[in-house]
Order: structure tokens, then C-alpha cells, then sequence
């Protein structure tokens, strides 16, 4: 079916608006002004309506046109910017990457390298996302994102994944500073704890079996989204439970929780940065620039680290 919109006739338009004329536009686009004419007639005719008002001495945009105009200059906005993409692409350079973040780490640990890479302006969409538990070995192993940020080692699934060590998160058990278990003599044991809510956070996990942490035998539960719920309902005095500490020290230190002296232990979780690994036939992967971008500047030791010591340079 023919098209009377053209590009070409969107950015004709355009340039008799922004320059005034007939002539002002036959100017810009390097043509006669009897080629500007012919191509407003043109769409007038093929539309079958008046895009210029020429009742007067100089011809304007009728409320049709007015509308064709506006909507044609965010086509033409499109098309540049679908121009640009492509050729980024054919440069390496990926339309969209998505990184999935542990739980465990606060979302805006990644917002300085995404300003970092912002600077580059590349036309490359950021996706940040948030995973729990084994849900974040699941969206990689989906294809549902490019790179995780803190996946842990127990819950690996088997596949070609190419992995970096970023650290280790420790632990505090902790609780509301009105909460009846910091009237008990330390170390607590299990019995005791046990009586009280362990806030969970639910495994986000689609595929992979989900796991869960921390939670003692006939323990009953509260289960939220994430770990920020799960603070907030530990500072709110609804339950107990293991919290990163990197994650609450300034709850600590402003009385909002209050560290326990338990019997248990629980022991640091070592993160990691994941991708998948580059293959060969039907399932190679592309590993396009934003990609290494984001997987060299997340492996730089001071990216985890400063997280871990505020004092890291």
C-alpha cells in the first residue's frame, strides 16, 4: 500500500516552519523552490487535504497540517536516532544491556559506573534489575540479562559462565532496638530465636531451585520482595533475621538496629561478577563493547570495595 508520508516530505515541512518560507526551506535542502511546492502539492494531493492555508498573503499551516507536522517531527527524531543506533551497532556497540544485581548489594552501588558510561554517548538503553538469591544465576542462564553483579557460589547452575571474584558480604544478626531478644544475655541460641519471625526474602528465581538462608528449624516467616523490605521490616520490630552489613551499618550506628550476640554463625558470602562465555555454532554469544565495558570497569577492584569500606579510593 502506497505511503503518501515520506521522509522527505516530513523534513520539507519542517524546514519551511523553522525557516519561514518556501524559500528558506528550498535554501536549506539545497533544491529550487519549485521542488518545495511541488512536494507540499503532492502530499496535499495524495492526502487529499490542505496542509497550507494560502488565503492570505503568506501561506500557513492549517490545523492539519499543524498536526502533521508535530507528529512528522518526532518520526524524523526516530529515524535519526534509529540512523545513529544502527550505526553503533555496525561499530559493536549493543542497542540495550541488562545487568542483574544481587540483592545483597544496594542498587546504587552501579550508579557511578552507569554515569561513567553515560559519558561515552553511546545510544545504548541500561536496564538495572534486581534479583534474590539464585535468581540471579536464572535471569543469566535465561538470557534474561547480559551480566550479574554479585552472584554467589551456591547457587551456580552448570553452563559455560565466565566468573570474577568481587568479594565477600558478612553478616549481623539484628533486630529492632525495641525488640524483646535484645533483653537476652548473649550468645542467644537457636531455641530462643527461633521464637520470634525470620523476615525472608523471596528467592526470585523462576527456573533454578530457590533458596533460603538463615532460617531456623519450625521457624516461622515473614516473606517480602527483597532485601530493603526485609530491613524495614527488621527496623519496623516484625522479626529477626541475617542482614548484610555493608547494608545496615548506618542503621547500626544510628540505633535503628541493634547488632545480636547469636550462637549461630553465618559465614561471609563471596560474590561474583558473571557472563556468559563467548561460544562457538547456534549459541555463540555476542559479546558486544557495552558488555566489556561494563564487565572491565565492574571487575576494577574499587567497585566492590568502596561499597565494602566507604574509605576504599
Amino acid at each position: 500500500m502506497h505511503n503518501a508520508i515520506t521522509i522527505d516530505a516530513l523534513k520539507v515541512l519542517d524546514a519551511i516552519d523553522r525557516r519561514g518560507s518556501f524559500a528558506g526551506a528550498a535554501a536549506e535542502l539545497f533544491r529550487v523552490p519549485s521542488a518545495i511546492s511541488y512536494t507540499v502539492q503532492k502530499l496535499e494531493d495524495d492526502l487529499g487535504i490542505d496542509i497550507f492555508d494560502r488565503s492570505g498573503h503568506r501561506a500557513k499551516l492549517t490545523p492539519a497540517g499543524l498536526y502533521l507536522l508535530n507528529e512528522g517531527r518526532a518520526l524524523l527524531d526516530a529515524t535519526d536516532a534509529l540512523a545513529h543506533a544502527t550505526k553503533q551497532v555496525a561499530q559493536g556497540w549493543e542497542t540495550r544491556i541488562k545487568i542483574a544485581v544481587n540483592s545483597l548489594l544496594p542498587m546504587d552501588a552501579l550508579f557511578a559506573v552507569v554515569r561513567e558510561f553515560q559519558a561515552l554517548d553511546v545510544p545504548v538503553e541500561i536496564q538495572l534489575v534486581e534479583e534474590v538469591f539464585a535468581g540471579a544465576w536464572d535471569a543469566l542462564q535465561c538470557r534474561r540479562v547480559d551480566l550479574v553483579f554479585g552472584a554467589d557460589s551456591v547457587s551456580r547452575p552448570a553452563g559455560p559462565f565466565v566468573t570474577r571474584i568481587l568479594g565477600q558480604v558478612p553478616f549481623v544478626y539484628a533486630v529492632a532496638p525495641d525488640h524483646p531478644l535484645t533483653q537476652e544475655a548473649g550468645p542467644i541460641q537457636e531455641e530462643v530465636l527461633a521464637q520470634y519471625p525470620a523476615i525472608v526474602a523471596a528467592d526470585s528465581s523462576r527456573h533454578l531451585q530457590p533458596a533460603t538462608a538463615g532460617i531456623f528449624n519450625r521457624q516461622r516467616t515473614i516473606t517480602v520482595t527483597n532485601l530493603d523490605q526485609k530491613i524495614s521490616a527488621q527496623v519496623a520490630g516484625l522479626g529477626v533475621g541475617w542482614l548484610p552489613e555493608p547494608r545496615v551499618r548506618e542503621l547500626l550506628a544510628a540505633g535503628k538496629l541493634v547488632e545480636l550476640e547469636v550462637e549461630a554463625v553465618r559465614q561471609p558470602v563471596i560474590l561474583h561478577l558473571v557472563r556468559h562465555q563467548e561460544s562457538q555454532g547456534n549459541d555463540q554469544v555476542c559479546q558486544g563493547n557495552a558488555l566489556r565495558w561494563f564487565w572491565d570497569k565492574l571487575s576494577e577492584p574499587n567497585q566492590f570495595s568502596r561499597w565494602i569500606d566507604p574509605h576504599t579510593n
